[in-house]
């Protein structure tokens, strides 16, 4: 067996164990025989009912998300392109802002409208990258990453505006929102939020395995082994915008996921993505897992944003992959 079969083997494995032991870790430790013993303790609900939820909704973000950075590293054949370097977090943030100051707290068919805002603020930059993509068909990727990153800090601009208008509580709720978290993913709700519009996605993603390894050898390459350069990016850019808006509609910006995962795991079993893409979507959920258990639990009662904690191990990554990355290197 190759040794990257064998990695995979051991990868799916980590992902099944974390997805098993992480809703029985918390402020307090619970049994593992609650999830077979059909009780109705005070336990057996916390675990059902929040945990259990919980835990779902933290690995599905977090293998949307890794899975989107590791489609934007090949389709820009650039190891440090994210789906947030498009300004869609930054669309989401800022709808989610004009939502909280408008005092848009109610629910539509059991969605906070803040959450539909988010997603529709992230379409809505989908749609405009996009337009920009098509306006001129000299718009290199390069151009296509410069105008993601001037979106973002457009929004931002305008976010502060908001946050300078606006009341304290207001300005606190929009500061709690940027700084992503899961705690409000208490039912199963949530986790299906993020997952059914998700899902088709990341089943069309995986169709486009062998079309992301030809783009990430070349667009050169990839236009003499057949592809359809310009439709292939512009449906591989549409799938990753939508399933990353349905994540930071739930649980806002969680940052750092889809840049650290795929890079480690591209490292552990090479850059073919008929390997890659299962290891990536195992290790980004079990990574999200990872994190928000340790946001929940190490300074328990008090419940740190997990956004904070992908933040703090993010920050030095980014560091790393910038002084190790030769002015060349691409993703391959």
């Amino acid at each position: 067996m190759k040794r990257a079969d064998l990695l995979l083997i051991w990868v799916l494995l980590l992902g099944t164990a974390v997805l098993i032991t992480a809703p029985l870790i918390g402020p307090k430790l619970l049994s593992p025989t609650l999830f077979w013993s059909g009780a109705e303790s005070l336990d057996a609900r916390i675990l059902r009912e929040i945990r259990i939820p919980r835990v779902l909704a933290a690995f599905t973000a977090g293998a949307v998300l890794a899975l989107g950075g590791m489609t934007f590293q090949a389709m820009f054949r650039n190891p440090l392109a994210t789906p947030y370097t498009l300004g869609i977090a930054g669309g989401a943030s800022f709808a989610a802002a004009l939502a909280i100051q408008l005092g848009w707290i109610a629910s539509c068919f059991g969605v906070s409208l803040i959450s539909l805002a988010a997603f529709v603020g992230a379409c809505g930059v989908i749609l405009l990258v996009f337009g920009l993509s098509r306006f001129r068909a000299d718009f290199s990727t390069e151009t296509l990453l410069l105008a993601g990153v001037t979106l973002s800090f457009f929004f931002s601009s305008m976010i502060l505006t908001l946050q300078y208008l606006s009341d304290p509580t207001r300005t606190f709720r929009m500061l709690r929102w940027m700084m992503g978290g899961l705690e409000g993913a208490a039912g199963y709700r949530d986790w299906l939020a993020i997952l059914l519009p998700a899902l088709p996605a990341v089943v069309a993603l995986a169709a486009m395995r062998h079309e992301m390894n030809l783009l990430a050898l070349g667009e050169e390459w990839a236009i003499g082994r057949g592809v359809a350069l310009a439709r292939t990016k512009a449906v591989l850019l549409g799938l990753v915008g939508w399933m990353v808006a349905s994540v930071v509609a739930v649980c806002g910006p969680i940052g750092f996921v889809d840049l650290i995962v795929p890079h480690i795991c591209r490292l552990l079993v090479g850059p073919d993505h008929r390997r890659l893409f299962p290891v990536t979507l195992a290790c980004g959920g079990a990574f999200l897992v990872i994190c928000d258990t340790a946001a929940r639990t190490v300074l328990a009662p008090t419940e740190i944003p997990v956004g904070i904690v992908t933040s703090l191990l993010g920050g030095p990554f980014f560091l790393w992959l910038l002084v190790r990355r030769s002015p060349n290197a691409g993703v391959s």
